[in-house]
């Protein structure tokens, strides 16, 4: 290569060195008939100086004036020269190369660059378009320092995982992209067979069902960076197509999963960070964190637990208390300690607050505050001296404290309290900064029923291991979650290994005799050939990482990915085809203005 070295690593003791350096122009600018021109590339940012009155022996002076004519922003660029010391009073610290600069010599343009739409400097000291110009112009994005090290950061987490798996005896193994579609949760992409007309592929939602017959086929460790695809609508942290550090593994319990990926995590933490993860990760019962903090993958850096006062106050003729109890209901709320409030919550913040909750569902917000003569609010009134006794011994309260208390059904209570809460530490800064707690889901049930159609839908997926008879009302599962930060980063459980009870789990699915045959035949099949105990987990590797690094959304770690409508703005897919390949796939194009409707009817 000609180029000697990369713009992040010269340093003082190069100075004097001849050197020949690449890039791209990221600024330029002209100090009194002297130019100082920032090239970058992957690594980081030089200084290179041209000065017409101290030019090297046998430089080209008018040939490197012409040359710089040419050195539009972003343009490709070689550049010879020596490298000196800055002048006094000029280095740069927030620069790893900002004690030194390049004398050019000689330059010449590689490629001229048109003018890029936006600014491509440090995001810290520009102003970036949206994020649609942004994806519009990935590839022009990808030169943004921030995105270069999100992504060798992502690197830098695969291969440290891929170092402690093969030390730990797992192989990885590719599972096929064409696969058959079976209802596993979500909407599959469906792809056309041109040689089996009429006939589709699945791309696959999770290699599930191949992982596991990996282990009846004695892998017995496997691991895969596996690509998914989801046909569902993208969140910030949800992708149509997403990617998974996917490992089974057999002859084990789910504590052996665990315990592996908590050595994993540790491992790629002293990679990443030289420091020690603390291990083993707190375990938290579903029940537990339903109960306490409103949702399965809780944040635990902070306290607010949710405090459950419902045998407390049902006695007290409050009516509004009163209808919600008779209906199954239950009253529940937080403690906001004095010295958290920290005189952020007036009496206009809590009617925020109220809206906010009636927002997400619940029909409002009562409160009481401690003062020095008790709790006080327009509806104390309604409470005896021994209930407000007994409620400010249930919830610790002291002068000075806020109590906020929700009444309703009982899973909308936890569901809005969880959001509840999580709003309370934003507002009054109760996240630790630069924090990762670590913990596991734990004790998960079978099963969870749509509140509306009554359905009994798997809470996590078909082929967990029942802990419980599946008639229980309340039927456990051998399934976890890893949850870190708020965020469940993913799910893991014991498989189910005789095709019997995965017969028999399909059944209280719902699922027809004729359709478990049809979509899990084949799998039921390889079941039944001596399949081992096992059991596997899956971590969303972008889900991860956007978090490790702090990001809003996984759209920042992934290199190219759809916007918020599943669109990929830098080719624009998705895009209709040619008729003439539908005609191969013998599928019927009809534009929506040739259907007669009145025909259709």
């Amino acid at each position: 290569m000609k180029r000697t070295h990369t713009c992040g690593e010269l340093r003082s003791s190069d100075i004097g060195k001849k050197v020949c350096m690449q890039g791209w122009v990221r600024f330029s600018r002209d100090h009194g008939g002297v130019e100082f021109i920032d090239l970058a590339d992957a690594y980081g940012i030089t200084q290179l100086v041209f000065d017409p009155e101290d030019i090297a022996a046998g430089a080209d002076r008018k040939a490197i004036s012409a040359a710089l004519k040419d050195f539009t922003r972003e343009s490709a660029v070689s550049v010879d020269g020596i490298v000196r010391k800055r002048v006094d009073g000029t280095e740069d610290p927030k620069n790893r190369t900002g004690d030194v600069e390049v004398l050019i010599t000689k330059a010449n343009v590689l490629n001229r660059s048109k003018a890029p739409p936006f600014e491509l400097g440090d995001q810290k000291e520009s102003v970036l378009p949206g994020e649609e110009t942004r994806l519009r112009y990935r590839y022009l994005d990808l030169r943004r320092t921030e995105m270069t090290e999100a992504l060798r950061f992502r690197h830098r987490f695969i291969s440290a995982a891929r170092e402690f798996l093969e030390k730990n005896g797992f192989i990885e193994v590719e599972t096929p992209m064409l696969t058959k579609s079976t209802p596993e949760g979500a909407r599959d992409f469906i792809v056309p067979s041109r040689v089996h007309p009429g006939t589709f592929y699945a791309l696959p939602q999770s290699p599930q069902l191949f992982k596991q017959m990996l282990m009846v086929g004695g892998i017995d460790r496997y691991y895969q960076i596996a690509r998914c695809f989801r046909d569902e609508d993208s969140r910030a942290d949800r992708q149509p197509e997403f990617t998974q550090l996917d490992m089974e593994m057999s002859f084990v319990e789910p504590k052996d999963i665990q315990d592996t990926i908590e050595g994993l995590m540790a491992h790629i933490w002293k990679k990443i960070y030289s420091k020690e993860l603390k291990t083993p990760f707190r375990r938290i019962a579903f029940t537990e964190a339903m109960n306490s903090y409103g949702s399965d993958k809780p944040d635990l850096r902070y306290g607010l637990p949710i405090i459950h006062i419902t045998d407390i106050v049902k006695d007290a003729p409050y009516d509004i208390f009163q209808k919600i109890l008779s209906k199954g209901g239950i009253i529940a709320g937080f403690n906001v300690k004095a010295e958290i409030a920290k005189d952020k919550i007036g009496r206009n913040d809590v009617d925020r607050l109220i809206d906010f909750v009636k927002k997400n569902g619940l029909g409002g917000m009562t409160w009481m505050r401690a003062t020095k003569d008790g709790l006080d609010s327009n509806i104390v009134k309604y409470f005896t001296p021994e209930i407000l006794s007994e409620l400010r011994k249930k919830m610790d309260v002291s002068e000075g404290d806020l109590l906020l208390l929700l009444a309703g059904p009982v899973r909308k209570v936890l569901e809005t309290g969880g959001i509840l809460r999580r709003k309370l530490a934003e507002d009054l800064d109760l996240v630790p900064p630069g924090t990762f707690d670590f913990a596991w889901l734990v004790d998960c049930p079978m099963f969870e029923t749509d509140p509306a159609s009554g359905k009994k839908d798997a809470f996590h997926h078909p082929f967990v291991m029942p802990t419980t008879p599946l008639n229980d009302e309340n039927a456990g599962g051998a399934s976890f979650d890893l949850i870190l930060n708020g965020n469940e980063l993913g799910s893991g459980s014991q498989r189910i290994h005789d095709p019997d009870v995965q017969r028999e789990v399909f059944r209280m699915l719902g699922i027809s005799e004729e359709k478990i045959e049809t979509d899990f035949g084949f799998f039921l099949e390889a079941l039944g050939y001596g399949a081992p105990p096992h059991g596997g987990i899956a971590l969303g590797i972008d889900r991860v990482i956007s978090i490790l690094l702090n990001k809003e959304t996984i759209r920042d770690v992934i290199a190219f990915p759809k916007n918020k409508k599943a669109q990929s703005l830098l080719d624009g897919s998705p895009q209709k085809v040619d008729d003439a390949r539908l005609e191969e796939l013998q599928i019927l194009s009809v534009a929506i203005d040739d259907i007669d409707i009145d025909e259709i009817k």
